[in-house]
């Protein structure tokens, strides 16, 4: 099998690549190790800035996400039971985000792809990308119980933490810069009508809180928990006690309830690879860096990977030049760095560590403060927030 791209992952990163490379008339396959089931149910990111948004329209995807997303004007900060909120558009020139699960956008991604692109190969293994560092890289791959080879002029590798793409890169090639946090997230799903039309964040001194949502029905919200918790040691109701304990507010405002259909623990981590290119082989997505969820990043960052690429090759097929591809993991770096910073400071703003101090709790109290009452301060949140500009 041969091809000009070869997609390792179908990711929204991935599925976005093959959506952008149709649309720009460059043929490329896509291998997904698991079924198409899988990819469609996947509980993942549930933010997508407004660049994400626009890149999803122009690509002919934004259909059923116009019809169906939540826009999203503003977030809410709580802190010391004290509700503030800040105002996208009247900070960012106009600036918003919209709440649709990643699950919704790869669902429609798939569609058109089976549609109207390239193949798609759900259950297919990808086991090795060979090759990279020279003219014609290729990836081994496993499918329908038998090993095969995708030769292309360019691999792009969407396939995760996990996969196998940045294996490829040499180690003496790599640097890897990474955090971890003592902490995780409880996450939940109910059957509930979300509490609050926008999304909150609440700093509290037992820990930080999320109440987040998946459509006008669905509630999706979070705790910071333990590093290592398992999720079944919390019963439903404890759960509830305990957001209601952290968004508590001084005017009364209640959190309804309603079943919980799943829970589960998200650890919290900061991490980039550097370079995101070796040879014919593209880095993008969480294959090449991880953020916190705390700054609702990672889906967007891995949109402006793709993004990114898709610009250099069409660059390069309709003038020659590989230019652009050349600095490739230059200029994403410069956003991922950005995105690092922006979530770490959310994360370190609104998580209370295991061995915080009164001191680090006011400082905390203090930045908060900072931010409900100084405008520039309050314009740096909602342009980091709402999303930096892609490529």
């Amino acid at each position: 099998m041969r091809t000009t791209v070869g997609i390792i992952g179908a990711g929204p990163a991935g599925l976005l690549l093959a959506r952008l490379l149709h649309n720009a008339g460059i043929d490329s396959v896509v291998l997904e190790a698991r079924d198409r089931a899988y990819v469609e149910r996947r509980q993942r990111a549930g933010i997508l800035e407004q660049g994400s948004v626009d890149v999803l329209r122009a690509a002919g995807a934004g259909e059923r996400m116009d019809r169906e997303g939540l826009r999203h004007d503003g977030i809410e900060l709580r802190f010391a039971r004290r509700r503030h909120r800040v105002d996208f558009p009247a900070l960012t020139g106009g600036r918003s985000v919209m709440v649709y699960a990643q699950t919704e956008v790869c669902k429609d991604l798939i569609a058109l792809q089976l549609k109207e692109g390239g193949p798609l190969l759900f259950e297919a293994e990808a086991l090795a990308v060979e090759g990279a560092d020279g003219d014609s890289p290729r990836v081994r791959f496993r499918h329908e119980g038998s090993e095969d080879v995708l030769e292309c002029e360019y691999v792009v590798g969407c396939d995760g933490f996990w996969g196998v793409s940045r294996k490829a890169v040499p180690a003496g090639l790599s640097r890897v810069f990474e955090r971890t946090y003592p902490f995780g997230w409880l996450g939940v799903l109910a059957d509930v009508a979300p509490s609050h039309d926008e999304l909150v964040y609440a700093r509290h001194d037992r820990g930080f809180a999320l109440l987040s949502m998946r459509s006008p029905s669905v509630s999706r919200l979070y705790l910071q928990v333990p590093e290592g918790t398992d999720a079944e040691e919390w019963a439903d109701e404890e759960i509830w006690d305990e957001l209601e304990r952290r968004f508590e507010t001084a005017d009364g405002w209640t959190l309804a309830r309603g079943p919980i259909t799943s829970k589960s623990v998200t650890p919290m981590r900061s991490y980039v690879h550097e370079p995101m290119r070796h040879g014919r082989l593209f880095l993008a997505g969480d294959a090449a860096h991880i953020v916190p969820p705390t700054g609702a990043k990672g889906l967007n960052l891995a949109v402006g990977d793709v993004v990114t690429f898709a610009r250099a090759l069409t660059h390069q097929q309709e003038t020659g030049s590989g230019e652009l591809l050349d600095v490739y993991s230059e200029t994403c770096l410069r956003r991922v760095w950005q995105a690092e910073r922006f979530s770490y400071e959310m994360t370190t703003l609104l998580h209370r560590a295991p061995d915080a101090t009164p001191f680090d709790d006011r400082i905390q109290l203090a930045r908060l403060e900072r931010l409900t009452t100084s405008r520039a301060a309050e314009t740096d949140l909602a342009d980091g927030y709402t999303g930096f500009p892609l490529g």
